[in-house]
């Protein structure tokens, strides 16, 4: 009969919550948590399109429908295609752009203040934390539960290749 002993349960809850890495598992619930934040904007601004159309800010010199339209795209499109994991560091730049120009037509508004003054409440911040997750994406990559591990897998067992071509994705 074994003995349970402290000492041993501590050493490998220690060993489990610290030696392990989850790092696909934690890509995996970032892709999915940016993707269903920026994919809830999508779907409110289509739920009230009709009301914001004209108040929306033209960007890149479109008309500020066109401009919504566009931001609808990237929001609903760049989002499933990210939390799929398809072509995931792609499908993060156009968002990335998105929540630049947002960025800067948020802090255009408090020209008279100064930016660094915006209370944590204020909406400045979000398009900040949007960017910080898309460059992680961007960084690492989407993990190997993603669909792009799979067709890579694919693309390289039809080629004879190794796996170690793989490692770092």
């Amino acid at each position: 009969m074994k003995r349970f002993s402290i000492s041993k349960f501590i050493k490998s809850l220690y060993f489990r919550t610290t030696g392990y890495s989850y790092t696909n598992l934690g890509r995996l619930f970032l892709r999915l948590f940016v993707g269903i934040m920026l994919m809830q904007f999508g779907i409110r601004q289509i739920a009230r399109f009709y009301e914001i159309r004209y108040m929306f800010p033209s960007v890149l010199g479109m008309e500020s429908e066109t401009s919504l339209v566009v931001m609808i795209c990237i929001e609903l499109v760049c989002s499933l295609f990210i939390m799929c994991g398809f072509m995931t560091r792609l499908m993060s730049l156009p968002p990335f752009v998105a929540m630049i120009i947002a960025e800067y037509h948020l802090l255009h508004d408090y020209v008279n203040e100064a930016s660094y003054l915006l209370d944590w409440q204020q909406q400045g911040y979000l398009p900040i934390m949007f960017l910080g997750i898309y460059f992680f994406l961007m960084l690492v990559g989407p993990g190997k539960i993603s669909v792009d591990y799979f067709l890579s897998l694919h693309i390289i067992h039809s080629e004879n290749k190794s796996e170690a071509e793989l490692e770092e994705v």
